[in-house]
């Protein structure tokens, strides 16, 4: 992609690197806390660790999850793409670290609730998001980008589903709409950027290195879809086990994956740094058609539907972006080479793991999809995170 001019002048920008940029620290906070906050989870979950949260176990992996890491990344990704949207100079410096600092106050704050108090933590934690969507929003107005206003109508719903969930561990004790809302917030995130940026860089690699089909423009089908999508996930959201919800997400799940197979995903296994946005998606449409048969046959949990919308979609969407924009954007070339291919290997198998655990009921299963996703992403610090911390800033690369 080319960088607006905004964008060039940033190659004066003389403070650290790690806030250079707002993929530096949120991509490193992702990883890291994507492996730390399961690694800390497991031990919860078999009863050998007790933290001093008002959360319950489950409720503190999934908010962590959900309102923690995926946070982070959406953050690091706004506050990457708004600049190219809008032509303005992106946030950095120590407004970036204030930012960063507020981040990781609400992720100590809701592991230390039971200390401090739930309705403090609750404070801490959504200011971070809604201070995102404030400096996004300006950002999005100040530059007319009205196009992309949908883009915090759905962090605004991302906000709503973290004080929800917070609203009800504090008055009954365990979440129940909070985490849908979250997650159907995030699903149709993925579903609109990925809209984007797969058949984006999907069109730009068979252009220049497997000429022959490219990629359906956005059209007609791909609104019906979002549409489609957006009114099935309302409907989970509110009556996620009725018959009704279920025939609602199956034909969705449909839509979806005739969308993604519109995309050309099946000629781009040359390149691992763009057929890992295709595997990442294909959850998407997987998490659809789960989560509706649940709703229609007991045979199939729905914790299997939930973990190929989050272990695989979200975690594989993520990272697909992360390392792609990390590289770009610290003038590396653009290529996965084995260390970041053995990362997409890793939550792949998590992915795939957690869901088998899922039908199978396996405790082992679940540990060891844990341990693949703890691995993964402590490799992807390794491996990125000198890149992101110390890398000087440079545009050359693009995304």
């Amino acid at each position: 992609m080319s960088m607006p001019a905004a964008l060039s002048r940033r190659r004066g920008y003389a403070g650290p690197a790690l806030l250079a940029y707002g993929f530096r620290p949120f991509f490193l906070a992702a990883g890291l806390w994507a492996a730390s906050a399961i690694l800390l989870w497991l031990p919860q979950y078999f009863g050998h660790l007790e933290l001093p949260t008002a959360f319950g176990a489950l409720d503190w992996h999934m908010h962590e999850m959900l309102y923690g890491y995926v946070a982070a990344a959406v953050a690091g990704f706004l506050l990457t793409a708004i600049p190219n949207w809008t032509g303005r100079l992106p946030v950095s410096g120590w407004p970036l670290g204030g930012l960063a600092l507020l981040w990781a106050a609400g992720r100590l704050a809701i592991l230390f609730s039971a200390r401090i108090g739930a309705a403090t933590a609750a404070v801490v934690d959504i200011a971070f998001l809604a201070t995102l969507a404030a400096v996004a929003g300006r950002e999005i107005v100040a530059g007319k980008n009205w196009r992309n206003l949908r883009v915090l109508l759905l962090l605004g719903a991302l906000i709503v589903g973290d004080a929800v969930f917070h609203a009800e561990v504090i008055v009954h004790g365990a979440a129940d709409y909070g985490p849908r809302i979250g997650l159907g917030a995030i699903v149709l995130l993925l579903s609109l950027i990925g809209g984007r940026i797969v058949p984006s860089f999907t069109h730009n690699w068979l252009a220049r290195h497997n000429p022959g089909r490219l990629p359906t423009p956005f059209s007609r089908f791909d609104a019906v879809t979002l549409a489609g999508s957006a009114c099935a996930l309302l409907a989970w959201m509110v009556a996620p086990t009725h018959p009704a919800s279920g025939a609602m997400l199956a034909a969705a799940g449909l839509l979806q994956l005739i969308r993604l197979a519109r995309w050309g995903g099946h000629r781009t296994f040359a390149d691992p740094l763009v057929l890992v946005l295709h595997v990442g998606y294909l959850f998407v449409p997987a998490g659809f058609f789960l989560v509706g048969a649940s709703a229609l046959t007991a045979a199939v949990p729905p914790t299997a539907g939930i973990h190929a919308w989050t272990t695989g979609a979200i975690g594989l969407m993520t990272l697909a972006v992360m390392t792609r924009a990390t590289l770009g954007h610290t003038g590396q070339a653009l290529q996965a080479g084995p260390a970041t291919q053995a990362i997409y290997a890793l939550v792949l198998a998590a992915a795939l793991l957690r869901i088998g655990a899922a039908f199978a009921g396996s405790h082992a299963l679940l540990e060891w999809a844990g341990a693949t996703w703890v691995i993964g992403f402590f490799v992807f610090v390794v491996v990125y995170g000198p890149l992101l911390v110390a890398s000087k800033p440079t545009w050359s690369g693009g995304r």
